[in-house]
Order: structure tokens, then sequence, then C-alpha cells
């Protein structure tokens, strides 16, 4: 399987706020942090809780600019868009996935501010 696939099937899902085919591309013992450490989810049940609330977002979208792979890790750049407190808006991020056996075993995501559209 190419690297990359689970991560862009992934990230289709989450544009589709699919949280079952969301979750299928993430080990379960998986992690994801706020860059560069920062535990933010330690397991499938916790990513999954996560994402249950942010598919709730109207509008959410998140646009790939730019895609990295080395070995068995995938960089996307992305913009995307959400609904924050104060309003609709678009964020840039750098998501690093750690990909093994077809499935997402840790990520990292490096938020830029905020910016309300």
């Amino acid at each position: 399987m190419n690297i990359e696939y689970p991560v862009q099937q992934q990230l289709d899902a989450y544009n589709a706020s699919d949280i079952e085919r969301f979750m299928q591309w993430w080990a379960d013992d998986c992690r994801y942090y706020a860059f560069p450490s920062t535990l933010l989810a330690d397991g499938a049940a916790q990513i999954r809780a996560r994402h249950v609330e942010r598919f709730k977002e109207p509008g959410l979208h998140g646009e790939l600019i730019k895609r990295i792979v080395v070995g068995n890790v995938v960089v996307d750049q992305e913009i995307v868009q959400r609904t924050f407190p104060d309003g609709r808006g678009e964020v840039d991020v750098m998501a690093i996935y750690e990909v093994e056996a077809g499935k997402i075993v840790r990520a990292w995501f490096k938020l830029g501010t905020p910016r309300m559209v």
C-alpha cells in the first residue's frame, strides 16, 4: 500500500465529516500530538471523541496545499476552514503522519494563527 493512501483517505473522510470512515485509518494505539510533543489524544477512542465534536462544525474543510513523503512519514501543508468561537475562519496547519501497516500510528499538528473570514 502507498504510504500516503491512509493519510489521503482520512483527509477525505475529515472533509466529509464521516467519523467511521475517518477512524478506520487510525491504529488502535495511535497517538495524536500538538507539535512538537504535547499529547492530545492517546489511542483511537480519544481521537474519535475529539473528532466527533469537531465534525459538528459547519463548513469544516481541510484544503491540501502540499504533501511530502519521506519513508513512512507524510507531511501535509493545509488550510483548514473552521467555525471558531468568534465565527468562521481559517488556519494554516502542518500535519505530520507516521504510517505503519496501512494505518496512522502517530500524528503531530502545528497550527498557525487563526484568521477570521
